[in-house]
């Protein structure tokens, strides 16, 4: 019943988007032609011939809906998600229409009321879209359209799963119980009562109309799970693999077909896309040009100010290690009296360290110390954003105490980072550094680098534990 009611939904609903997009454009037709919000100089197509663009533009529209996910279940797909995806839809719906209006040499059509066309029709599917979001959660926590699952194995997968039903309502799902041969029947978690043994599923699957069956059995039982999988799908019910990998993979994986083989990713690194990678890097080339050019002022005027204020180079290079583990040298302003390298191995900065000299506790509680960074990010070294770099005598002795403290090296260490403007820089705690770094990195996106780079100009550059 809820597969069919899914189907009916679903074919509502890409009715309902193309009355959006129709009605949009014709909004925006005459937004562009029938007011005086937009100078209209020469003449204009017929409203006929914007009209028949229609064919084109709403068939053209739904595929990208599509492919871009839209019409997924609501039930757990995020409101941001989805308000992305269907900026992404309409961006590229506008430039493959732009693109093929020049294709046909259609110099006519006016490009100014597509661009109109684009902002109301995001705006109404947006706001669409979360109107039947809020109403779907409003019938959800009112005890309707809801979702019954039986889970297949008691485990700290099953109680992960508990926890996040219970705190999501809207998501409109009821757990039945729980299938587990070594867990006395009876107990209960968070509401969520054993009710037998995984041998009873032919039994209790014919008692119970159930939606949904999510097998998260413990590690140590899958031995059995081509067993435990075929009695569910002799059952015809929807079954679902929820695995307990918690302790092995404590981020968010990812799948990926290899010809009709399931493959489980251990960690999602978006910046191994060729695309996400090369934005990035043209997004470094020129934030650290114009970066150099609006602080060469503060640049020249901390040299001079280091140079006349004690014995030793204005720069100081250190070997840091950065992608794939490859070491290289990270360029400061120097802020310490000099020392020879065996006198700065292995020794952190402290807080009133003698070494830091006058003018060295002042562009390093401001971080103008750092500046010179910006030439390692034209060089290829280092990125605008991402976790700091360490010194490989830090990394081999972090390496073996902290878990996944190597997964940092898979993407170019930056200047600022996620970690830093929350407060973890200087003699603060690594393993929290880490969590940090590894929730940057397996979430990156433009918009959470430039984030990053914002909320640093107000809690980046001056910290108290910069010393």
């Amino acid at each position: 019943m809820i597969k069919d009611n899914q189907k009916y939904f679903n074919r509502l609903h890409v009715i309902l988007d193309a009355a959006i997009i129709v009605i949009s454009y014709i909004a925006a037709y005459y937004i562009k032609f029938k007011t005086d919000w937009f100078v209209n100089v020469g003449g204009t197509l017929s409203f006929r011939t914007y009209a028949s663009a229609l064919i084109i533009i709403v068939p053209l529209y739904m595929m990208l809906y599509s492919l871009f996910n839209l019409y997924a279940s609501k039930r757990i797909q995020a409101r941001r998600i989805e308000c992305s995806n269907i900026i992404k839809a309409n961006t590229v719906g506008l430039l493959i229409f732009i693109v093929g209006l020049y294709i046909v040499n259609e110099p006519n059509f006016s490009r100014s009321m597509m661009f109109i066309f684009y902002v109301i029709n995001i705006v109404a599917d947006v706001f669409f879209r979360n109107s039947v979001r809020y109403v779907l959660r409003s019938v959800r926590e009112n005890g309707f359209n809801m979702k019954h699952v039986l889970l297949v194995g008691y485990s700290h997968a099953a109680e992960q799963y508990i926890d996040r039903i219970k705190a999501n309502p809207q998501w409109g799902y009821t757990i039945r119980g729980i299938l587990d041969d070594d867990v006395e029947r009876g107990t209960i978690y968070k509401g969520v009562k054993v009710i037998g043994a995984v041998e009873n599923l032919p039994i209790i699957l014919p008692q119970n109309k159930l939606d949904e069956i999510a097998i998260t059995l413990s590690l140590d039982k899958y031995s059995n799970l081509e067993h435990i999988v075929n009695m569910c799908e002799k059952s015809g019910v929807h079954t679902k693999f929820i695995p307990d990998y918690y302790n092995i993979i404590p981020t968010r994986p990812y799948t990926e077909d290899l010809l009709g083989l399931p493959v489980i990713n251990i960690r999602n690194v978006p910046l191994t896309n060729f695309f996400n990678s090369f934005v990035k890097r043209a997004v470094d080339i020129v934030g650290a040009l114009f970066a150099i050019v609006i602080f060469s002022p503060i640049m020249l005027l901390t040299a001079v100010l280091v140079k006349l204020t004690s014995k030793g180079p204005v720069l100081y290079s250190q070997e840091r290690v950065g992608l794939h583990n490859r070491k290289f040298k990270m360029y400061k302003f120097r802020s310490m009296e000099v020392q020879t390298p065996k006198e700065e191995q292995g020794c952190w900065t402290v807080k009133n360290d003698p070494r830091v000299t006058p003018i060295g506790k002042i562009i390093r509680s401001t971080s103008v110390d750092e500046l010179p960074q910006l030439f390692n990010v034209l060089l290829g070294d280092m990125s605008l954003v991402g976790p700091r770099p360490e010194r490989p005598f830090f990394v081999e002795k972090f390496q073996e105490e902290i878990p996944r403290y190597m997964v940092k090296h898979q993407v170019r260490p930056g200047i600022t980072g996620w970690a830093q403007i929350n407060g973890l820089r200087g003699d603060t705690s690594i393993k929290k550094r880490i969590e940090y770094d590894l929730y940057y990195i397996e979430n990156w996106t433009l918009a959470f680098d430039i984030k990053i780079l914002f909320l640093t100009i107000f809690t980046g550059f001056v910290n108290k534990n910069a010393y």
